[in-house]
């Protein structure tokens, strides 16, 4: 690993130009091998690093001034994915370095960046990111992303129907979809469900890329859309509040012409509805919950 000296000004200062190296208690077979165990799975595998001296743990080594080198390392492990964050850098500067406006300039050295603090397993910290990261939707494209933070789907600190909220609203925003829980352990298969639920996956994997909006706010009851590829729209009706409500989307606030007919695709309920739907449609909203569709126009 890079090795540290002790007399720099933030009392060290990486000096080795060493490679990292897995430490050999939590890794005996090492990284690659991990590597080949989740992507086995079937699934992605992504590192964590920092822009400073040391990762914001205050325990690991950063890879300032060893970018190039790291970046290698990670790739002959296999990582699929790399977390940077910006702890211990010594005051460089901001757009240098990462800021919270990388969502600004963030296109030209990643696939993603974070538009938000960091996110907690709770319903007001998960609707407060969601709603800073719309902030930046125009920014948004196929090939760069908005990252509200990774989901907090298992964690425990929120019930099924929260969760479900968190999962569509990632996914209508093309956010990326970062699995924050023990996937190993402790996964029940209600969390699996959530995360798993291949319709809302396919959304926020929409080759259009475009991110959803909301277009509609009355008090607690707030409506998101986008369009979607093969001329269909993808709608959230949120109900933020504590009473269970009716939502009404308009076709005037998602984008489909006034007149026009679509069939609705629930995708929590897997089911299509039976009757069609033109102008606007409505349904009733459990407290804290939402019922997303997949309005697509009938000829």
């Amino acid at each position: 690993m890079h090795m540290l000296d002790k007399s720099s000004k933030y009392s060290f200062q990486t000096i080795w130009q060493g490679n990292l190296v897995p430490h050999k208690t939590k890794f005996p077979s090492g990284i690659k091998a991990l590597a080949d165990y989740v992507h086995g799975k079937g699934l992605k595998l992504g590192i964590y690093s920092d822009a400073g001296y040391f990762t914001c743990s205050k325990t690991m080594p950063g890879s300032l001034g060893h970018e190039e080198q790291d970046a290698k390392t990670f790739a002959s492990w296999g990582f699929d994915y790399l977390k940077y964050d910006n702890c211990d850098n010594d005051g460089i500067k901001p757009t240098v370095r990462g800021d919270m406006q990388t969502a600004l300039w963030g296109s030209h050295l990643g696939n993603s960046w974070r538009t938000t603090n960091d996110i907690t397993d709770d319903w007001k910290s998960m609707l407060s990111r969601i709603d800073m990261n719309e902030i930046y939707a125009d920014l948004s494209r196929p090939g760069g992303w908005n990252d509200p933070d990774m989901l907090e789907v298992g964690n425990g600190g929120m019930n099924k129907t929260e969760y479900i909220v968190h999962f569509s609203l990632w996914a209508i925003s093309k956010s990326p979809l970062l699995i924050g829980c023990d996937v190993i352990r402790n996964m029940t298969r209600e969390t699996k469900d959530i995360l798993s639920n291949k319709e809302v996956i396919a959304v926020n994997q929409d080759p259009l890329g475009v991110q959803g909006k909301k277009v509609r706010m009355q008090g607690f009851l707030k409506i998101w859309a986008g369009p979607l590829s093969g001329y269909r729209t993808v709608v959230v009706l949120l109900n933020r509040g504590r009473r269970r409500k009716a939502i009404t989307a308009l076709w005037e606030d998602i984008g489909i012409p006034p007149n026009s007919a679509v069939e609705a695709r629930d995708l929590w309920e897997h089911k299509t509805l039976r009757r069609q739907f033109v102008g606007k449609m409505t349904a009733t909203v459990e407290p804290h919950a939402c019922k997303m569709y997949v309005l697509k126009p009938l000829a």
